[in-house]
């Protein structure tokens, strides 16, 4: 499992993160971004922290498991 993939995305106070499907919208005081998650790839909010999980091995989702983790913890 990707290093980078598996640590969990703490939510900040004041911030606001809404996940509806493969999109993840995150508006805070400095603004509003989205990203859409590519497929293989999930994104879960539970108790204000975000979790990226990838649904198989295969080369290309391992290296989106990290990439999509490292974008949506940027936003």
């Amino acid at each position: 499992m990707s290093r980078i993939g598996k640590q969990p995305i703490p939510v900040p106070q004041g911030v606001k993160v809404n996940v509806q499907g493969s999109a993840v919208t995150v508006e805070g005081p400095r603004g509003k971004l989205a990203h859409t998650v590519p497929a293989g790839v999930a994104v879960t909010l539970a108790a204000d922290t975000l979790t990226v999980a990838r649904s198989s091995d295969h080369r290309t989702v391992r290296a989106l498991h990290g990439l999509t983790r490292a974008l949506i913890s940027n936003m």
